[in-house]
């Protein structure tokens, strides 16, 4: 009987959360607010288990990386990179979208994609405008971009934290076993851009004088602090790298360089937490609540037996049906909750594998299915919705379908380069 009434309960929230019929924090709020008055969650263990609970390695490497960038973006550099590359590009259209992309992919797996996204469309904007192209390309190209070059690292897609939580994979993991599929499905994706956006592709002389004439040095506001705020990312990194050696979990990495980087940026504490986006860390934070709901009620456990019996000792057969699975439930919900939710019934098929390297196959599997079914829908991933809604403001409206007909192509693509390397570096 609790059971059926957590999953009733995460089943209507979740509707809502991918319908975005409301406001999703508000549906979190209420879900986890009714699964704590049902008596449905592990009492107060809610905020002091990370696998009955609220993950908080999770929601401190988020809180502190947003400040690193927000302190970061004072600086202007991203208005640099993003004038740069307009200007290398000499108002060629394919080849500003190639360079606007690379920067993208190049971040992407440092800082989470919808900051990049944030900093980075407004000026693709800009300089669209001043080259009276459509800007609708390059920024549905730039999230493709992100949700791909995410991928590569601990850090760089939400569902990579999740994952990285719950299966104990560092840093250098992600490193080792996604980065070489990432940077190989990027190579690729920037050759189809060239057929999925011919038709955009129109050159312009007489604006690309107005581009040539921007000076991006102008755009760093202030190089000192760029500087000081580099070395503290650098070291910040490093320290992400040797997470293994030293076993100093990533979120303390982050929030000791959040409270380095505001002393060398001598930052006012006010404006600096006004950067961090609290409404994405109160969604993660009532998303783990209505997980717990259906782990203490025995919801996740029932699925999971259900899914290891039905493997059997085909684990090339689980992997494949979680790498393609995620792709296409992850782009048709957020890939976040979606994530949070079957990780626990991952863990579990883990445990029977017979031995660690096979485990790790099914986790990179599910990683990359989730990542690259974040292309998927416009609504598949935060990414997606915060660039629709930047489109929407400069007057570049991007339509639901408008996004999804390139995002599907994409994440079917992408999830067979995925699922080939999978074969051939696991199974094979």
């Amino acid at each position: 009987m609790t059971g059926a009434l957590a999953l009733t309960v995460f089943v209507v929230a979740f509707f809502f959360i991918a319908t975005e019929k409301v406001n999703k924090v508000k549906v979190v709020l209420v879900a986890a607010g009714l699964m704590a008055v049902l008596g449905l969650i592990p009492g107060a263990q809610v905020f002091f288990s990370e696998h009955e609970g609220i993950d908080w390695n999770v929601i401190f490497l988020l809180f502190g990386m947003m400040i690193i960038v927000g302190i970061i973006k004072q600086t202007g550099v991203f208005d640099f990179l993003a004038i740069w590359a307009a200007k290398k590009s000499q108002g060629r259209p394919y080849r500003l979208m190639v360079m606007l992309m690379a920067i993208t992919a190049i971040a992407s797996p440092f800082l989470d994609n919808v900051t990049t996204i944030m900093l980075v469309a407004p000026v693709t904007v800009m300089v669209c405008d001043r080259l009276h192209i459509p800007a609708q390309p390059y920024l549905i190209a730039e999230v493709l971009a992100s949700n791909i070059g995410g991928a590569a690292t601990l850090i760089g897609d939400p569902p990579n934290i999740i994952i990285g939580s719950r299966a104990g994979l560092t840093f250098n993991d992600f490193l080792a076993h996604m980065a070489p599929v990432v940077v190989i499905v990027f190579l690729v994706f920037l050759l189809l851009t060239r057929v999925l956006f011919r038709k955009s592709f129109v050159y312009n002389p007489d604006r690309v004088a107005e581009v040539m004439a921007l000076q991006e040095r102008r755009a760093i506001t202030d190089p000192r602090l760029l500087v000081r705020c580099l070395v503290v990312l650098g070291l910040v990194v490093i320290g992400f790298g040797l997470h293994a050696v030293v076993h100093v979990e990533p979120s303390i990495v982050a929030l000791v360089g959040a409270g380095v980087m505001m002393l060398v940026a001598r930052a006012d504490t006010g404006e600096t937490l006004r950067e961090v986006e609290w409404p994405t860390l109160v969604f993660f934070m009532g998303l783990f609540v209505m997980v717990a709901g259906l782990v203490n009620t025995g919801v996740i456990a029932t699925a999971g037996e259900w899914v290891i019996s039905a493997v059997g000792d085909n684990y090339f057969g689980a992997a494949t049906s979680l790498l393609f699975g995620s792709a296409v439930l992850g782009a048709f919900f957020d890939n976040i909750p979606y994530v949070a939710t079957v990780a626990p019934i991952v863990e579990g098929l883990v445990a029977q594998a017979p031995d660690p390297a096979t485990g790790q196959a099914i986790w990179w599997a599910f990683a990359l299915g989730a990542d690259f079914g974040g292309n998927g829908t416009a609504v598949a991933a935060s990414a997606n919705v915060v660039a629709l809604g930047i489109a929407a403001r400069s007057g570049h409206r991007i339509s639901f379908w408008e996004f999804t007909r390139y995002g599907l192509i994409v994440t079917a693509l992408t999830s067979v380069l995925a699922w080939v390397y999978v074969w051939l570096r696991y199974f094979l």
